[in-house]
């Protein structure tokens, strides 16, 4: 059984203090432990959440990082740096990443594989956009972006990565995809990898969906077989509304 992730990505919102009072409110919540409880923040606060969240189930990642280790590139932070924080996530090739810094499928694979390299856990981001759905290249799309960030990947790795599933016309528009039509792509992405690799490895790897999840549809998206959780944007910016969707999705049975 894949143990169900719900990860929010907290994007450019809360300085540490705001951050601190979210975790601390966060812990009053009893979190089940059958799922995994991740909140990606922005960097300056990653030191602070991981100190505030030691032995209390709640995982903590990075937005984004860069693929070399050091080097004279301004602004940008390393995976060794990361590491070095104690965060055991990053999430990577973020659609918002992709359109207004112009990542290419070549940089989120040598992203994805240094973070393998440093012993973080990579959420790699796929998705359309809403002219390649309407012109029914969702599935083409999707797949390219797949393999490319997965290549050279060895299969522990592979199973180690966690794919987000986030179609780019339902972030933060409030159009969410129907539960369906998200397995439907989920189900093709765990398929996409067993063809890369071999069935057992693609049973292995954790398929999150994202787009506009809130808590009153996440239990639908945690229902289809391929759906293993959710990154989560709006909705995961005040503590009840993140502790429901963990809540909502330990209690979800499968179809």
């Amino acid at each position: 059984m894949r143990k169900p992730v719900i990860a929010g990505n907290w994007k450019m919102h809360k300085t540490i203090d705001e951050a601190l009072r979210f975790v601390k409110e966060l812990k009053e919540t009893e979190l089940p432990q059958d799922v995994e409880t991740v909140l990606c923040a922005p960097f300056l606060a990653l030191p602070a959440l991981v100190e505030e969240t030691k032995n209390s189930g709640i995982g903590i990642g990075a937005q984004n990082a860069h693929y070399e280790e050091q080097g004279a590139y301004t602004g940008e932070v390393s995976l060794p740096m990361l590491k070095a924080t104690g965060v055991q996530y990053v999430i990577l090739g973020h659609s918002e990443r992709r359109a207004y810094y112009n990542e290419t499928d070549e940089d989120v694979n040598k992203k994805t594989k240094a973070a393998h390299a440093h012993g973080l856990i990579p959420i790699v981001c796929v998705g359309e956009v809403l002219e390649e759905r309407e012109s029914g290249k969702t599935m083409e799309v999707v797949a390219a972006q797949v393999k490319a960030a997965v290549e050279g990947l060895s299969a522990d790795e592979m199973k180690k990565t966690i794919i987000a599933y986030e179609p780019v016309w339902a972030i933060g528009t409030g159009k969410a995809s129907t539960a369906e039509d998200a397995e439907e792509v989920c189900s093709f992405i765990r398929s996409t990898i067993s063809d890369l690799y071999d069935s057992s490895v693609a049973e292995a790897v954790r398929i999150q969906y994202g787009g506009s999840v809130k808590p009153e549809n996440v239990a639908s998206f945690m229902k289809q077989k391929n759906i293993d959780g959710a990154l989560v944007g709006g909705a995961s910016l005040k503590p009840d509304s993140f502790a429901s969707l963990v809540s909502q999705a330990s209690e979800g049975e499968k179809q």
